[in-house]
């Protein structure tokens, strides 16, 4: 009897009781309850998407509206450069390649910063479209850029140099600049360091949050200065005279008439001295053609102040026109108290007399 209720109840003495199988009603019921939550949840799950795709559209037309806007803007200053540059004023300012080189890093950099900017507000916006709270991730991001920002002080005053550097056009690729730490021919410009070469074929890494002050010797035009060292006694008006033809000669031959930006001035009397007195001669050059254009200088100066006969202090010792008369008294000799038999030097110095008779 047992044993039958068992079997009927579908049980085993032995085993476990065995699950009841979910029945139709069951799963009718489930379903139900799915579509009743699906049907309760869908209009903000819409909602919530229509959002997001909202936020990324947006994102990528102005992430492409302001890319397009950075690029039109460097092409009108490469625009701007090139008609510049066929005028007077052009000549002094930059190159165009340079230029061009410039205004593409410019655009870089914008692009990169607008690109950071939008696609980093629209991610944002999409976690909160999702409810997540921001204020913790945003704290931490703070934090961790507080700590970043003291950890690398060094980088970020690097980073921000070169951009400035770059903004203001303070040097370029193949200016000779000064910069305080190293002196060079610039041969890479960096957002971080930029690359020198020295005078002695060595190249310098110089960080750019380092240099306090920059002289660049390549932009504008250059001075040539002579100094030229005469005597007090010369014409100043032939010295004059001569610098000015030496200066005009020189404007019209090949290849000093380009690198000669204007004429070639004498200042006038730089010092006056007892024995000497110095003319500045002065001329602006082609940017890093001085020190060309001052040896030039000195080399037709020296030879025209030859030909003309006016000496140069530091040159050749004046040659005597007339022998000096001979000295009479060269030949004779010192007074000598030798000289007198009566003096007690010579009584001194004279043989003893043998006395008489001595060999009797």
């Amino acid at each position: 009897m047992f044993l039958s209720v068992l079997s009927t109840a579908g049980t085993d003495p032995d085993d476990k009781p065995t699950p009841k199988p979910p029945s139709l009603e069951d799963a009718q019921e489930s379903a139900t309850n799915a579509a009743s939550w699906i049907e309760q949840n869908w209009s903000a799950w819409l909602g919530i998407g229509l959002r997001i795709l909202l936020i990324v559209a947006v994102a990528v037309v102005l992430r492409v509206v302001v890319r397009r806007s950075i690029t039109k803007f460097v092409d009108r200053m490469n625009r701007t450069s090139q008609s510049a540059n066929g005028t007077a004023l052009g000549g002094l300012l930059v190159n165009v390649e340079r230029r061009r080189q410039r205004s593409q890093a410019i655009g870089s950099v914008l692009r990169s910063v607008a690109s950071f900017l939008i696609l980093g507000t629209a991610a944002l916006m999409v976690l909160g479209a999702f409810q997540i709270n921001l204020a913790p991730l945003l704290a931490s991001a703070g934090v961790a850029g507080v700590a970043i920002g003291f950890g690398a002080r060094n980088l970020v005053t690097d980073f921000l140099s070169g951009v400035f550097m770059i903004l203001e056009d303070q040097y370029g690729v193949g200016d000779s600049i000064d910069a305080g730490v190293a002196s060079g021919e610039v041969i890479e410009v960096g957002l971080r360091v930029t690359k020198l070469r020295g005078e002695d074929g060595e190249i310098w890494y110089v960080r750019n949050g380092e240099v306090k002050r920059i002289g660049n010797l390549s932009q504008g035009w250059s001075t040539a200065g002579v100094d030229v060292t005469v005597r007090p006694d010369e014409d100043l008006e032939k010295v004059k005279e001569k610098l000015v033809e030496v200066g005009e000669t020189m404007a019209k031959d090949e290849p000093w008439n380009e690198r000669l930006w204007g004429p070639v001035e004498v200042l006038g009397l730089d010092s006056v001295l007892l024995d000497s007195m110095v003319v500045r001669v002065s001329a602006k050059t082609m940017p890093g053609n001085a020190l060309g254009v001052e040896r030039e200088l000195r080399w037709r100066i020296k030879r025209a102040f030859d030909a003309a006969g006016i000496r140069i202090v530091g040159g050749l010792p004046l040659q005597a026109t007339e022998e000096a008369a001979a000295d009479p008294s060269a030949g004779m000799a010192a007074p000598s108290a030798y000289a007198s038999t009566t003096s007690p030097q010579s009584l001194a110095a004279s043989p003893i007399t043998p006395p008489p008779n001595l060999s009797k």
